[in-house]
């Protein structure tokens, strides 16, 4: 026998997107019901993205998920970019007029949207599975789904939202022709990324173009390094053992006087570059939040930030349309938030045609990679350009007073 439910908003996956989602709609009088085919452990577990914009930083504190951020985070004035053999740094706060960025991992802010849910008892699902949507052509479209004891469940919302990543159920859930536009471009190489046990080796992330391939030094914490290499994108990671690991690292880069940092490697993985945008990011009462609708190569640091600017925005919509029934907003979520998508798209495509080298490569293709470097670091505009597209867009405004959360400006609804 299925079980027939009511909600307000349906949202399929308990990642970042889907959760903060949960979390504001609830602060504006919305229910809703998350689930995820995951289990809890898996979602608090696995690594992804670290680096978070002044304005993602911002909201989180705004709606009451600022604690173990603001105690645990690691803020940042800028970046290092290291090319020739020469490391420079690029302060953000000074070019942007008080900007930053901040080190905090995405797994430990699914911990803390997961808690603050929980403490909420709100409805969250791990571990479900057959999950399907339909009647996507009405206004209340029906999420079914089976759960973890093997109950199948039917439930009736007034919107729909797909934050279950590129490889979810609710962008192909789209009927033919709801897409007009998906642009997609692969990328010949990967990054090898690993976690490790071992203290960050300078104070600020270092972006490495060096001729053998890309870089990159970061951290988690005071005590944990998050650190990648370029590889080719069909690489096998049984050919890199830590110490050939390690020895890359230090080759790519060293710089005189400085030394990189080792210790036991906790996790490694390979992953894929890819750049994707879905257009539009709705159909009807079904809505794409995050990975769902766009991928982008983590050279830019945007796939997470995103994440949030989408659900910031569709929170703000769906708290108009179901709570004040006014579907302005709602009808023009995809429009604003593609013209951020896109944006993002560039800067992290620059990044990385600017930063990784492909075997065989073209001097000519060298030379412009390295004349842009140049630049950056030593034109004010060019670092300005930089240092403004990397730490966020206009800001993710929260009203306490009206719990209307939160409020970005859409100058083209009235």
């Amino acid at each position: 026998m299925t079980v027939k439910h009511r909600t307000q908003v349906g949202i399929v996956g308990a990642g970042p997107a889907g959760l903060l989602l949960s979390h504001l709609l609830a602060l504006g009088g919305v229910d809703s019901i998350v689930i995820e085919a995951r289990s809890r452990a898996y979602c608090e577990a696995r690594q992804r993205a670290g680096m978070l914009e002044s304005t993602t930083v911002q909201l989180l504190r705004a709606v009451g998920l600022g604690r173990r951020l603001d105690a645990e985070g690691l803020e940042h004035d800028g970046i290092y970019l290291q090319f020739g053999g020469e490391r420079h740094h690029v302060n953000f706060r000074e070019l942007t007029g008080g900007r930053w960025v901040t080190i905090y991992a995405q797994t430990e802010i699914v911990k803390d949207l997961i808690r603050a849910r929980t403490a909420d008892r709100a409805a969250l699902e791990f571990e479900v599975s057959e999950t399907e949507v339909a009647g996507l052509d009405s206004d209340h479209p029906v999420l079914r789904y089976t759960d973890s004891a093997g109950q199948r469940h039917e439930v009736t919302c007034d919107a729909i939202a797909g934050c279950d990543g590129f490889h979810g159920i609710c962008r192909p859930a789209i009927p033919r022709g709801g897409l007009r536009l998906v642009a997609e471009r692969s990328y010949p190489y990967g990054w090898l990324g690993i976690l490790a046990k071992a203290p960050p080796s300078t104070d600020e992330v270092i972006y490495c173009r060096h001729e053998d391939g890309f870089a990159l030094h970061s951290m988690r914490t005071p005590e944990v390094g998050r650190l990648y290499l370029q590889v080719p994108a069909d690489e096998d990671i049984t050919r890199w053992p830590d110490d050939r690991i390690w020895d890359e690292l230090q080759r790519r880069l060293g710089v005189p006087g400085w030394e990189l940092q080792t210790g036991p490697i906790l996790e490694k993985g390979i992953t894929p570059m890819r750049s994707f945008v879905a257009t539009p990011m709705q159909y009807r009462r079904m809505y794409l939040a995050g990975d769902a609708a766009h991928i982008v190569p983590p050279t830019g640091a945007k796939g997470l930030n995103l994440a949030v600017a989408d659900v910031a925005a569709l929170a703000t919509a769906l708290i108009r349309l179901l709570r004040d029934g006014n579907p302005a907003l709602a009808d023009a979520y995809s429009e604003h938030c593609l013209e951020r998508v896109w944006r993002a798209t560039h800067l992290a495509w620059w990044m990385t045609a600017m930063m990784h080298v492909v075997p065989g490569q073209d001097p000519f293709e060298s030379a412009l990679q390295l004349a842009q470097l140049r630049n950056l670091v030593t034109s004010r505009a060019a670092a300005t350009m930089l240092a403004e597209n990397y730490t966020g867009y206009a800001p993710l405004r929260y009203d306490p007073a009206t719990r209307v959360v939160p409020t970005p400006l859409w100058p083209w609804v009235a």
